[in-house]
């Protein structure tokens, strides 16, 4: 037993020497700051506020807010994205119609407002900003991939 305890007391070390080794090594999205400093936070990046709508990258993609929401109030009591979205606003405002999907129940039955399930817009929907990605990617929009299958197929 006593062995049993000093090999696992040595193997809890080897493990924590190992990590404080790679640590040093680990490339993270976190400054140089100390753990134990506040560093001075990034500036906060500015919202796109163009109107102008965005290109969908999948099918079912939700689209993306083209404006600012600062101030919006959405809660059980108001959504102030349909006083522009709405069936009945679209023609003063000229916003394109909220989707037919939102009048629709669980029970793919559709309401005469939009449903509850529905009503939360930036659970879904999310405005853009001027922030430069955090890590690179290489994202493929949809039809993309399908241009690269027809070559492939034509290539046969």
């Amino acid at each position: 037993m006593k062995r049993f305890a000093i090999g696992l007391a040595c193997a809890a070390l080897l493990v924590a020497a190992a990590a404080a080794a790679a640590q040093e090594h680990i490339a993270t999205m976190r400054p140089a700051t100390p753990l134990a400093e506040n560093g001075t936070p990034a500036p906060m990046p500015k919202p796109v506020n163009s109107d102008i709508r965005q290109v969908r990258n999948y099918p079912e993609q939700p689209p993306l807010i083209p404006h600012t929401i600062e101030g919006y109030q959405i809660d059980k009591n108001s959504n102030k994205c349909l006083s522009c979205h709405s069936r009945t606003a679209i023609e003063v405002s000229q916003a394109p119609m909220v989707s037919i999907t939102h009048f629709m129940n669980r029970d793919n039955q559709f309401l005469a407002s939009v449903t509850p399930r529905r009503y939360f817009c930036n659970q879904c929907h999310v405005p853009q900003t001027d922030a430069r990605p955090l890590v690179e990617n290489d994202f493929v929009d949809v039809d993309e991939v399908l241009e690269y299958v027809k070559s492939k197929e034509g290539a046969k």
